[in-house]
């Protein structure tokens, strides 16, 4: 889903939650969960967008109504062990549209 998609299914209220995905290496991506489905954002050329930071989420997502918004840790030790890592492997910590530095 690219970004114009994205914030017209936003303003429709048919997002349920946006998750920012933290990766190994320093990597963000987005995604939007939908009817229990994740949609992850995609730029112009189709591939994952990627993120610098939480802040630049934010800035990415300012013109998006006001959503529940997380930070989702995906568990690195069940994919070093092998295993499946299912959803409750997860961290997911709540984090709000308002930037950390602006009050």
């Amino acid at each position: 889903m690219n970004f114009e998609e994205l914030h017209a299914y936003a303003i429709a209220g048919k997002v349920e939650e946006l998750n920012v995905l933290s990766l190994e290496g320093g990597i963000y991506l987005i995604e939007a969960r939908m009817h229990g489905a994740a949609y992850p954002l995609s730029d112009a050329r189709g591939q994952m967008y990627h993120l610098r930071s939480i802040e630049h989420a934010r800035e990415v997502l300012r013109s998006f109504p006001d959503l529940p918004l997380n930070l989702v840790h995906t568990s690195v030790q069940d994919e070093m062990c092998g295993m499946a890592a299912g959803e409750e492997d997860c961290l997911k910590v709540p984090l709000g549209f308002g930037s950390a530095w602006h009050h």
